[in-house]
């Protein structure tokens, strides 16, 4: 299948924007806080709670259709 420059431009133009800095800081302090809720042993304990954190291994996304101004996490692996 040849890839013609129209073909890349296409796919250029449907790449999800980056995640604002801002979105990424607010998402991440409102995922520490339910994991704080959820395990209480965490709430005391903020090197825990961080590497609970970055077990989760989360990937932002933009919204997926078109002017949704929402930003998704998910879930990228686990161990």
């Amino acid at each position: 299948m040849k890839t013609g420059p129209f073909s890349l431009f296409r796919r250029a133009l449907k790449a999800a924007p980056p995640v604002h800095p801002l979105d990424r800081r607010l998402a991440k302090e409102w995922i520490k806080r339910r994991l704080a809720s959820i395990y209480p042993e965490l709430r005391d304990d903020p090197r825990a709670l961080e590497a609970a954190y970055q077990e989760l291994d989360l990937e932002p996304r933009a919204g997926s259709k078109a002017g949704d101004p929402h930003t998704y996490f998910e879930v990228r692996g686990g161990r």
